[in-house]
């Protein structure tokens, strides 16, 4: 069986998570991806571990086995002459290059192949003022606003765990690589995909928060919180709640017996809840810890709270959902299980896992191939893509956005009785009027598509819908499994009035296995996954890193549904794909996992301090919370924080010339630190490490990124002017793409707001019909009871 992506040609110059992770992305769907190294030693991935243990003498990190399966390797020393030109000849031949590297530049691409498409992944993007500045995730994550947001004002601000924005921008890389792909066969010219690691961070783990600031939400004004309930205390361990809504916060209420609280105004969302937090947790502590966690998630689950168990390293794979689901399956070398793909495809066939290439090993070239059609020389990569988006919340309405945004006509479908859940997280007071349109979310995640309202639970708006379903190319859903097999939208029934329909839906925990029908929310997931443990202080609860998930399971829906599609250009077949929430997690947390039962390390929190950077940490400088991130990675910036220190004999011993060394006495470098931060200038600090090549970063609230010289340059932020609030600013997608100078081309729908034109447009209904459907309720323009 052909694989969707069979023939697509890739070239990896890359190291790291992001680009080897986007290209195993492609190269899971048949992509042919040859892996290009340094001669002298190859991808220095090879020989790293989370856990800092050693790779065993002649072998790779299990890790970077992971993240190289399926791909072919070749050895080329691109700083000479001749390496050079071998590398521009075997790019020459490509449909796709990624790249985090340097070492080639597109122009010199463009002019050997116009349609060969370049994918850059920088930590601020290869232009604008910052492009060469020393950087790391840690730092990033300062830059970009997440850290300074997360824990609580008794302890330093807290960064997430881990390398996860480095995943997410390996999701971010691997679709603006395929869409690259397919707007070069479709307008003969490839592209610059030119992502920054920095917007990557911004735009996941402190999302719309210059928005939520122009509108003037009330909560551009917090600094460090933690959700509440989050990650608590049971008898025997820790469980995981979430209470996105108020309804989720009043049954949550009613299950640890305070439903006398119910109606108290001050604990209904959890930034309010805030200043009791004490109180708060000395009841919720008072009930969890009388029980299991299988007690509380058992009873929570009957209250249809979101609830989940705490996963790490050692316990994720062993959990019923992912064990009956066959999540986690061998990987090439059978001593490891691995997480597979995070989507299933009811046709075609991704490839099975193949080992990753040995350093050194000699890579065939690629068989002659015909030249490609020049394309029609215009357009967009999906302009005459039709889509019906029937997604809520985040992580569904980021794939028609993705879609909407290079082209398609995205439809976004929503009921008066049932707008999208978003909607409720205004910035205005219910008294405003039409209130409902002042959610920064919405408009950042929803700008580019139509809207429209139908009543799915009544029989005259279902019929509207199938007839509109049956005109579309593609349907996303994210309900759970259940709603549409009430509503009778089963794919089945669906693809016999359009058998060209491509339906992806994207469960909580996927459409079968005994947690099917369990609720769950982004946060939900970084406390199942792993993304939790390892993040927080280690005499501490674990820490959500709150939101990632999100963008991250809409990152892999939509390579799913790209990759579905090309199946479809192949064959003429649409399918029904499944793209789990929680699985893309999992793959992101690949590394808990995999160390655990290569190395028998189990990965945890400890603070600031990570696997990349010793010292690393977050430091206060002088003045009331002016924090800074620093991280030392080499020993070369080692030797220059020294001079900068001036010298001093503690910093001269010997055993700290090394990471390791580092490593083992960073209880010392934190107290010698903390003195020489705590007597100086933030910015200045800032200024005079990173002159000296050191990365570091101010911690920075996400409201402050509106004045982000890096961000201003790139053009991150859009200009757009809404019916109801007016103009703003959105952030746009973390990458840009050559020859395209703005993402966004309408704002995002209000509430209705193109239903009589849909209706007229693709079903052909007249003036008295529409008229009749606003009377009964079945479309209309305002939220129901309102």
């Amino acid at each position: 069986m052909t694989h969707p992506l069979a023939g697509l040609r890739v070239v990896e110059l890359a190291t790291d998570i992001a680009g080897p992770y986007a290209t195993k992305l492609l190269a899971d769907a048949g992509a042919d991806v040859v892996k290009v190294e340094h001669p002298a030693g190859g991808d220095p991935l090879r020989r790293w571990t989370s856990s800092g243990v050693e790779v065993p003498p002649g072998e790779d990190g299990v890790l970077f086995r992971f993240l190289n399966t399926s791909k072919r390797s070749v050895a080329i020393d691109w700083t000479t002459a001749a390496g050079r030109a071998e590398l521009l000849d075997l790019a020459a031949d490509a449909d796709v290059v990624v790249e985090s590297l340097g070492g080639i530049d597109w122009p010199a691409i463009s002019a050997r192949n116009p349609m060969t498409s370049l994918v850059s992944i920088s930590w601020f993007g290869r232009t604008g003022p910052w492009k060469d500045l020393p950087a790391t995730e840690f730092t990033v994550q300062a830059w970009a606003g997440s850290t300074a947001i997360r824990g609580t004002r008794e302890r330093p601000p807290l960064a997430a765990g881990g390398r996860l924005g480095e995943w997410l921008g390996g999701g971010y890389a691997a679709i603006g690589a395929l869409a690259a792909a397919i707007g070069a066969r479709r307008t003969g010219r490839g592209a610059h995909v030119d992502l920054s690691l920095l917007e990557v961070i911004h735009l996941s783990m402190a999302p719309f928060t210059t928005v939520i600031a122009s509108f003037g939400g009330p909560s551009a004004a917090y600094g460090r919180t933690v959700e509440i309930p989050s990650i608590e205390p049971a008898a025997d361990g820790w469980v995981g709640f979430c209470t996105i809504t108020n309804q989720q916060w009043r049954d949550f209420l009613v299950l640890v017996e305070r439903d006398d609280l119910v109606d108290d105004s001050e604990l209904a969302h959890y930034f309010t809840r805030e200043p009791r937090r004490r109180e708060v947790y000395a009841f919720i502590h008072s009930w969890t810890r009388k029980h299991t966690v299988a007690d509380v998630i058992e009873r929570a689950t009957q209250l249809r709270i979101p609830v989940g168990p705490i996963g790490n390293g050692e316990t994720v794979r062993t959990f019923e959902q992912f064990r009956e689901r066959g999540v986690y399956v061998p990987a090439p070398d059978g001593r490891v299980v691995q997480p597979r793909p995070p989507y299933r495809l009811g046709r075609g066939a991704l490839r099975p896992f193949a080992p990753a290439p040995r350093h050194g090993e000699p890579a065939a070239g690629w068989a002659p191939r015909p030249p490609p059609s020049s394309g029609d020389g215009g357009g967009l990569p999906f302009t005459g893509l039709r889509v019906l988006d029937f997604t809520m919340f985040w992580a569904g309405p980021f794939v028609g956005h993705f879609l909407a945004v290079l082209g398609a006509d995205v439809v976004k479908v929503e009921s008066i009785q049932r707008p999208d859940g978003i909607r409720l997280a205004s910035t205005q007071q219910p008294a405003a009027e039409r209130w409902w349109e002042w959610s920064a979310m919405y408009h950042g995640i929803n700008a580019g598509k139509r809207g429209i309202t139908l009543d799915l639970s009544r029989p005259r708006g279902l019929v509207l819908a199938k007839a509109l379903i049956a005109k579309a190319d593609a349907v996303v859903e994210n309900f759970s499994p259940r709603v549409l097999d009430n509503l009778g939208l089963r794919y089945e029934d669906l693809a016999r009035e359009n058998p060209r329909l491509v339906m992806v839906r994207m469960p909580a925990f996927g459409l079968d296995g005994p947690w099917r029908d369990r609720t769950g929310f982004a946060q939900t997931m970084e406390q199942i996954s792993g993304l939790a443990w390892v993040t927080g202080f280690a005499d501490g609860p674990p820490v959500i890193p709150r939101g990632p998930c999100d963008p991250l399971a809409g990152l892999h829906a939509a390579l799913a549904l790209l990759v579905a599609l090309e199946h479809r250009r192949r064959t003429g077949e649409g399918q029904l794909v499944e793209s789990t929430m929680v699985e893309a997690a999992l793959n992101a947390t690949a590394d808990q996992v995999l160390e655990w039962q290569a190395y028998g390390r189990l990965l945890g929190r400890d603070g600031n301090r990570g696997p990349v950077a010793a010292p690393q940490n977050v430091y206060a400088c002088r003045g009331a919370e002016q924090w800074i991130a620093l991280a030392v990675v080499t020993d070369e910036q080692w030797r220059a924080l020294v001079d900068l220190l001036g010298r001093p004999a503690w910093a001269a011993a010997p055993a700290l010339a090394t990471r390791a060394g580092r490593c083992a006495r960073h209880d010392r470098l934190d107290v010698e630190l903390s003195a020489w931060c705590a007597a100086r200038e933030r910015d200045t600090l800032v200024d005079l490490l990173l002159g000296s090549g050191i990365p570091a970063a101010p911690v920075l609230h996400p409201r402050e990124a509106a004045a982000n010289p890096q961000m201003r340059a790139r053009g991150f932020f859009e200009a757009e002017t809404h019916p109801v609030t007016g103009t703003h600013e959105l952030p746009g997608l973390p990458m840009r793409f050559s020859g395209l100078a703005r993402w966004y081309r309408s704002p995002a729908p209000t509430l209705g707001q193109h239903t009589e034109e849909v209706l007229r447009d693709l079903l052909g209904l007249d003036d008295d019909t529409i008229a009749e459907l606003r009377a009964e309720g079945i479309i209309g323009a305002r939220p129901a009871g309102v």
